[in-house]
């Protein structure tokens, strides 16, 4: 019975994983697309291909949030903590079109990126296989995250802001001020929507939380490299105190 049990935590485990890797790879397919149409000025509600795709997609992600929780041996508690994911699963773009709902260029283009944040929690669990040491875990997912919320706001930032900024002409542009935003610096690129500007405050308070983390993983660093060197210490003074012992002896 133990084994029959052991055996089916371990094949759940490993569906769930295999599950996981998948999500990021659709992911990174829809980041592929919405960039392609974004440097081509590519109109995605004329697509209905595109459409489709994130419909598949997004109906993967309810699979796997209902797979898993069937698995769940806790299931209410994992439908407080995983909520979230069933929300951001639900494709909007499509729901949009059916019903024929009309939002702003800005906002409809934000919403395709609605189901990529269940990508970076597939990724946060991933990256968490690859790294021993939680403390590297986290920082790598934090980097990780970070580097991918600058590069999503970047895009949207020149969707809203290119065609009324004389300061934004191209996307190199863009990415420059996102990158000067999230550290904090601030750019000589200064919004003038109302989404440009929120996406300044939100990616400066995003820097503010996210830098301190590379002071801790720096720290955590010193410390280990501390303990190291005090281990060769002290393993070298007892050998010096084991030989000088056998010599008066």
């Amino acid at each position: 019975m133990k084994n029959t049990l052991r055996n089916f935590f371990y094949q759940k485990t490993t569906i769930c994983d295999i599950l996981h890797i998948i999500i990021i790879l659709l992911s990174i397919f829809l980041v592929i697309s919405i960039s392609i149409d974004t440097f081509k000025n590519i109109p995605f509600q004329t697509q209905g291909s595109y459409l489709k795709i994130q419909l598949w997609i997004c109906i993967f992600f309810l699979f796997d949030f209902l797979f898993e929780f069937i698995l769940s041996d806790r299931k209410w508690y994992f439908l407080r903590t995983h909520f979230i994911f069933l929300l951001i699963s639900i494709p909007y773009l499509n729901i949009i079109d059916y019903y024929d709902l009309s939002f702003s260029p800005g906002v409809s283009y934000f919403i395709r990126f609605i189901p990529l944040i269940r990508g970076g929690y597939a990724l946060a669990i991933v990256v968490s296989w690859l790294t021993k040491n939680k403390i590297s875990g986290l920082f790598v997912s934090y980097l990780t995250m970070l580097l991918a919320t600058v590069y999503f706001s970047s895009l949207i930032f020149l969707v809203v802001e290119h065609k009324v900024n004389p300061l934004v002409t191209n996307y190199p542009d863009s990415l420059w001020w996102a990158f000067m935003n999230v550290t904090t610096v601030g750019s000589n690129i200064y919004a003038v929507t109302t989404g440009g500007r929120i996406l300044t405050v939100v990616l400066a308070a995003l820097g503010m939380m996210m830098f301190p983390i590379f002071t801790v993983y720096i720290t955590s660093i010193m410390q280990r490299v501390n303990r190291k060197k005090k281990g060769l210490y002290h393993s070298k003074n007892q050998k010096e105190t084991e030989i000088n012992e056998i010599v008066k002896s």
